[in-house]
């Protein structure tokens, strides 16, 4: 296991570089300077130089990107341009926001998909199935900033259950992270509805039908377990996308989270933050993924003894 773990991580290595180079030529092959950008017109030109000499700005782009990278290696990801603050110090500020709703929206996603999924599995074709399937449709297909809007407005704004927007209090927490999870139940409950109905098809299966146990005996006991191994790569991803910043979500409800960082970032083309939050977001991702392995391993013996 820890083999595997060490060759993963170096596999990873070469992935997070490339996004490095990708987004950092990206960013900078964009016309004009960003000091200029961020200054408005009014500026001088001689403290519009200085102060690009003061961030670098001055030197060959090649040479920007060695200097980033010799940053990169000693853990710094720069200084924003707009806030003048450390870009570790800006994630580190804005990573428990998106933590706390990643954790809540997780939640939210597994409680309602997986039971979901199971239920329109064991009921197949009835209403039930019915039902549940074009509920999780709704959620995957509908665009999140729509149902984020209608939710504000009914739950809100004319019911006044809960805040409207900001992350004072946990209350504050409740609608963005039902609009999150409902789209991430979607997708878990139509995956464990098709693996499970694959997995009900085995013949190990038919076998524990025909010693007499129970439905909840062999759903939750035989074939759930098995029908779970691509779904836990879909949470684990689905995690690591919630931690690395739901932009829209966090953009609609005024949570200062990385993603509205990140938009942020974007508004006023401060490149240090915004190359921070993407570097942050593939660490993320990568982790996401390596859990995922990890837990496959866990779960199925057959995988670890390969």
């Amino acid at each position: 296991m820890t083999k595997k773990i060490v060759n993963r991580v170096l596999v990873s290595i070469p992935v997070l570089i490339g996004v490095i180079l990708i987004i950092y030529v990206m960013l900078n092959v964009i016309p004009g300077n960003p000091i200029e950008v961020m200054m408005a017109e009014h500026a001088r030109q001689d403290v519009i130089d200085r102060i690009s000499a003061y961030y670098g700005l001055d030197k060959p782009v090649w040479e920007q990107f060695l200097i980033y990278l010799n940053n990169l290696l000693h853990g710094d990801l720069g200084v924003s341009y707009k806030l003048n603050r450390s870009v570790n110090s800006l994630i580190a500020d804005a990573f428990p926001y998106t933590l706390k709703l990643a954790i809540a929206a997780a939640l939210v996603s597994w409680i309602i998909g997986i039971p979901a999924g199971i239920l329109s599995a064991i009921r197949e074709n009835t209403i039930v199935d019915r039902l549940f399937m074009g509920f999780s449709l709704l959620g995957v297909s509908m665009p999140v900033f729509w149902a984020a809007l209608i939710f504000q407005y009914i739950f809100a704004y004319r019911l006044g259950w809960v805040p409207v927007s900001g992350a004072e209090t946990w209350q504050s927490y409740i609608l963005p992270a039902i609009v999150l999870g409902w789209s991430s139940a979607g997708t878990i409950a139509r995956l464990t509805r098709s693996n499970l109905l694959e997995v009900l098809e085995e013949d190990y299966i038919r076998t524990a039908w025909a010693k007499g146990l129970s439905q909840a005996g062999v759903i939750l006991h035989h074939a759930f377990k098995n029908a779970l191994l691509p779904v836990i790569t879909m949470m684990a991803i689905q995690v690591a996308s919630l931690l690395s910043g739901a932009v829209i979500t966090e953009t609609v409800f005024a949570i200062p989270g990385i993603g509205r960082l990140a938009v942020d970032a974007i508004t006023n083309r401060d490149m240090p933050l915004l190359q921070g939050t993407v570097i942050f977001t593939t660490i993320l991702i990568i982790a996401g993924n390596l859990i995922a392995d990890i837990l496959y391993s866990v779960i199925d013996p057959r995988i670890r003894e390969k």
